[in-house]
């Protein structure tokens, strides 16, 4: 059997020069984000309970909540809305064909019957209303030009619906249905987000051009703007009111968030500036907030989600981090059991710990793309995609000096001789390249297409596998490999090759979706008929005993086999990552660590049948 203990969420995703709408709900204290397909729900007093709907076909832009809590709708960049429950397995309700391009904004009305979605499209039709039910049309919505970035329902009768964009305008609509009531061009840039206060008196419209203006809910008439005043220094991306229609939360290009006192004339003043406690990059512009009940939340360009408490202001924020990206591979620290590393191909490499989750994120001194990763006690060896290698210290919580070895080739797999971790190997197309230190000692063409390949701990054995699905089996005397046996069994390009931690056994998994275990000493297969994947395999873990091998696949699933039982009695994973599996670690005997194409890290504990 297999458990699902701990889910550590990826982030935001995220775009340069554009907000994301962040929404939640206030009973649950929950909050919805999307990311690539999945669209992900997180409770803010509980940051390790984390549920993820990935029924999209295309990435998902933007999720609700209905007013009473019971539904979702979430929308996608092709123009689709579905709308699910958020109790038993998120059973669909009903999906529609809303626009016929990206949509950027939704919203329910207040008594959840009705729900407009604004974005892209082709033609007139930028924004739409209709029924939750019949999906059927409840007004018509001219008055746009070009995208529109947002759109909001007047949370009180008379309904009322609002909708800004790229072309400047803020146009009000009255209804239902919904008819064109006026429109407004006093910004001078995109308008980015509209919102109704809660109380349902006034709305407010924040753009690019750094202006914040407020209008009267009813007749939609200008009445107020934010002061300019220590206002904000680059574009406004989001604005949210707090519960009591009193104040507002923007935030900002300039990587700063403001709450703003609406007085009884409609001015805004600024109350608070909340500056990002970053490093003061690209990455620490804030794109999203949402204030809910005590909390209030701001989103980073680089996913990391700040929690504040409203009553307490100067109390330093909570973040929440991760990756937004495939997460490709794992590691463990062997002195800090507790603490799993994880690196996805933008370069971030994140720390977890068990029980906590999101520990920090290892600042490396020159950032690289990462597309492999070995870990041992003191040092980070990682390869990109520019021919480079990288050998890190590692200090504690602080990466140290970086060494950076040129091999000449684009690197392929990475193997480290954990007993002697200067000797490392690594393959590339034609052949394999040996390292000790920061030095290449040799590069040796093997005459075939490499496609992975493993050293013994102990560094005198090394095991390469080809695109022709054959395993060579060399011994490693000084700089040289002499091949000692051609193993033929895959019908596939090999994909990883892994020794068992006792170094008895080794495993090896191809992209025909086959995994084999082999006898190290006798080299005759000990395992086999490992063939319940549909995809191609893309990693293997050993348990710390030797008596388990976990595989996983593009196929979304990992699959858990016991060496001295036959094949068939495996434990799967159905559904473990969304788009695939990319990286599997034991943590211990009973936890199984996995990561994939959905950012997100679980851990499952697993327990032999």
């Amino acid at each position: 059997m297999a458990q699902l203990a701990e889910t550590y969420a990826c982030v935001p995703s995220t775009e340069r020069g554009r907000g994301i709408l962040i929404s939640g709900d206030s009973k649950s204290n929950s909050i919805l984000y999307c990311n690539g397909r999945s669209v992900i729900i997180r409770y803010l007093d509980r940051p390790l309970e984390v549920q993820v709907y990935g029924e999209h076909a295309y990435p998902a832009t933007v999720a609700r909540y209905s007013p009473n809590g019971e539904w979702i709708a979430s929308a996608d960049v092709s123009g689709t809305v579905r709308i699910w429950g958020t109790r038993n397995e998120f059973v669909l309700k009903k999906e529609f064909r809303v626009l016929s391009g990206r949509i950027d904004d939704l919203q329910w009305s207040p008594d959840g019957q009705r729900i407009v979605a604004s974005g892209d499209g082709k033609g007139k039709s930028v924004v739409r209303a209709f029924m939750w039910d019949s999906g059927t049309n409840v007004g018509d919505f001219d008055g746009h030009s070009r995208r529109v970035l947002s759109c909001a329902f007047k949370p009180t009768r008379p309904f009322r619906i609002v909708t800004c964009g790229e072309d400047f305008l803020v146009n009000f609509y009255e209804g239902p249905p919904f008819k064109f009531k006026l429109s407004h061009r006093d910004h001078s840039n995109f308008v980015n987000c509209v919102r109704f206060s809660p109380d349902g008196s006034k709305f407010i419209s924040v753009g690019s051009d750094k202006k914040g203006i407020i209008y009267d809910a009813k007749t939609g008439d200008i009445i107020g703007e934010l002061s300019s005043e220590d206002g904000h220094k680059g574009s406004i991306y989001a604005v949210s009111w707090s519960p009591d229609s009193k104040q507002v939360l923007t935030v900002s290009a300039d990587k700063s968030a403001k709450i703003w006192e609406i007085s009884e004339d409609n001015i805004g003043k600024v109350k608070k500036t909340l500056t990002c406690p970053g490093s003061g990059g690209v990455d620490d512009m804030l794109v999203g907030c949402l204030w809910q009940n005590n909390h209030i939340v701001t989103v980073s360009l680089g996913g990391t989600i700040f929690l504040y408490s409203a009553s307490d202001l100067d109390k330093a924020p909570l973040s929440l981090s991760g990756h937004m990206k495939n997460v490709s591979s794992l590691a463990l620290l062997k002195n800090e059991p507790k603490v799993i590393l994880s690196s996805s191909y933008d370069g971030l490499i994140v720390k977890w710990l068990r029980g906590t989750g999101y520990y920090g994120k290892l600042e490396r001194k020159v950032i690289s793309q990462i597309k492999c990763l070995a870990v041992v006690e003191e040092e980070i060896v990682s390869s990109g995609f520019d021919n480079k290698l990288w050998r890190v210290s590692l200090q504690g919580d602080q990466c140290g000096d970086a060494e950076c070895i040129d091999i000449g080739n684009q690197p392929k797999d990475l193997s480290l001789a954990l007993l002697s971790p200067d000797l490392a190997l690594v393959s590339i197309d034609t052949g394999v390249i040996l390292l000790r230190g920061a030095k290449v000692v040799s590069t040796i063409d093997l005459g075939f297409t490499v496609t992975a390949c493993v050293i013994a701990p102990n560094g005198t054995e090394a095991i390469v596998g080809g695109q022709d699905g054959k395993l060579h089996v060399y011994s490693i005397t000084g700089d040289t490999l002499n091949e000692e046996a051609v193993l033929e069994k895959h019908r596939g390009a090999i994909t990883v090759i892994r020794y068992s931690p006792d170094v008895s056994m080794f495993a090896s998994a191809d992209a025909n979706r086959e995994a084999i275990i082999w006898d190290c000493a006798s080299r005759e297969v000990k395992l086999k008929n490992m063939l319940y994947h549909t995809a191609r395999i893309n990693c293997l873990a050993w348990s710390p005993s030797s008596s388990m091998v976990a595989t996983g696949s593009l196929d979304t699933c990992v699959i858990i086999y016991e060496v001295d039982k036959p094949a068939s009695s495996r434990v799967t994973i159905k559904g473990a990552h969304l788009g695939g599996v990319y990286g599997l670690v034991f943590a211990d005997e009973h936890s199984l660590v996995s990561s994939g194409e959905d950012a997100c890290i679980r851990v499952w504990t697993v327990t032999p049948q």
